[in-house]
């Protein structure tokens, strides 16, 4: 992708071409292409060790390619750079918060660095505050808060200059679910006011839930991309059965059923509870195979479906598991 002749796209906050990142006779990321529209969360989704934590460096500014460009608002990200660089809002995996001051006392230090003063710093922090859900903790003491109270600060610190881009870096790590769920609604939030949001992961639970549109990533590669439902459609297995029977499933039946027109997969996911995973080309192979369960015998326990998990379709594009 050429955005050098084209550089802002209608909706483009964010332009990606060719980046490239070698350490040493490794290449970390291989010729990444990337367009991030206003108002839409973009899942970057991949392993550890995939490229991610490196592709958002070099997005952001702080890590520079070996090759390709990023552009934000059609501006070209290199060198210093620092207006364009005012455009960035920036999650970093590692938290970067005064443990003794209070949040709002972090907020306006860190305000303070982005040029803020008077009424538009004391607007600036009232409004990360509440997006972050931590105007009642003002003024408490950051080292008083949980683990996800910090986190969610933390995102807080990196709104406060109102950037047209977001990238948050493994943002719930190690987070309790209430402080989780908050994360999401306010990024949720930042989405419909029309920020764009890059949010990198490999809990596919959290890529399924936030993002409009997901970048798979392996050994520095896109691998896929793509709204989620297009996403499914590389899939041959379109469903999934999850069964509990009431004995052991004999060999013999095991292959039959296993045969059955529509069936792609059955599988075993805990043989002492007699559990199994069917695959299936369509859900409506689901009701033939219940009867023909029944008719041999089986009663059934447990009955469950859903949709692939993108677990199975990164185990399809690459071979391995997401979280190998």
């Amino acid at each position: 992708m050429d955005i050098s002749q084209d550089p802002a796209p209608h909706g483009a906050v964010l332009q990606a071409a060719g980046l490239r990142k070698r350490y040493g006779a490794h290449e970390v990321v291989q010729g990444i292409d990337l367009i991030l529209p206003a108002g839409q969360i973009r899942g970057l989704l991949g392993p550890n060790g995939a490229g991610k934590s490196t592709t958002v460096a070099m997005l952001a500014g702080l890590l520079p390619p070996d090759a390709g460009e990023v552009r934000v608002l059609g501006q070209r990200l290199a060198g210093d750079a620092q207006a364009v660089k005012a455009r960035i809002g920036l999650v970093p995996q590692e938290l970067a918060l005064h443990e003794t001051l209070t949040a709002a006392q972090n907020l306006r230090s860190f305000g303070a660095l982005y040029g803020l003063r008077g009424r538009a710093l004391d607007h600036a922090v009232a409004s990360a505050l509440d997006l972050a859900g931590l105007a009642p903790q003002a003024h408490s003491r950051v080292d008083t808060f949980s683990g996800g109270m910090k986190r969610r600060l933390h995102i807080a610190v990196a709104l406060l200059h109102d950037p047209a881009v977001v990238f948050l870096d493994e943002p719930t790590a190690g987070v309790d679910p209430q402080s989780r769920n908050a994360i999401f609604e306010a990024l949720e939030q930042l989405r419909d006011a029309g920020k764009a949001l890059l949010y990198t992961t490999h809990y596919m639970e959290e890529a399924e839930r936030l993002c409009d549109h997901l970048t798979i990533l392996d050994q520095g590669r896109v691998m896929a991309e793509g709204p989620l439902a297009a996403l499914h459609e590389q899939l041959p297995l379109k469903a999934e059965l999850s069964v509990q029977l009431s004995r052991p499933l004999a060999p013999q039946d095991l292959l039959e059923l296993g045969d059955r027109p529509g069936v792609l997969q059955f599988e075993a996911t805990d043989e002492r509870r007699c559990a199994w995973r069917v695959g299936l080309a369509q859900m409506a192979v689901a009701p033939a195979l219940v009867i023909a369960l029944h008719e041999r015998g089986y009663g059934l326990e447990l009955l469950a479906t859903r949709r692939p998990s993108l677990e199975q379709l990164f185990l399809h594009l690459t071979g391995r598991r997401l979280r190998d």
